[in-house]
């Protein structure tokens, strides 16, 4: 298959609200109160991990007949460990995840064999999962400035 391009458009609102859209869909990305929000959605570190455990979700439900797997329930509970000094420009840590952790819950009668290689198959063909454990060329292409109109 032939390389897809995906793309999203954010739209800062008032005080730190997000208006994030794909392909015609929205969500509201804010922080909570503590970090100068008005907790209105999730904050961008939460929606990540949020995407890694839907992605994962996703491709256990695309590929459980493929190991025959019996999937009657599936949830991903997920926590990542973050230093916000990064983030404020306290310190010189990443502002980054320094590490994420998850567990599957699988809800099947399937042997543990089967669930064990369905596991592996689930971590290894996760796109947000990949994209997570391996470099990425990131780069901005440009900066627009647009003329506030009056």
């Amino acid at each position: 298959m032939a390389i897809t391009t995906v793309s999203a458009k954010t739209v800062l609102k008032e005080n730190v609200l997000v208006e994030a859209e794909a392909r015609g869909h929205k969500v509201i990305v804010d922080e909570p109160k503590n970090l100068g929000g008005t907790d209105q959605g999730m904050n961008p570190v939460e929606l990540l991990l949020s995407s890694l455990g839907a992605c994962q979700s996703i491709v256990a439900r695309t590929y459980a007949e493929k190991f025959e797997v019996d999937l009657q329930n599936f949830w991903v509970e997920l926590e990542g460990d973050i230093d916000l000094d990064g983030f404020f420009g306290k310190s010189d840590v990443r502002p980054g995840f320094s590490d994420i952790r998850y567990t599957f819950h699988i809800e099947t009668n399937a042997p543990e064999e089967k669930i064990q290689a369905y596991k592996e198959f689930i971590e290894a063909h996760c796109p947000v999962g990949d994209t997570i454990a391996n470099q990425v060329n990131l780069s901005s292409s440009k900066v627009v400035i647009e003329t506030p109109v009056k």
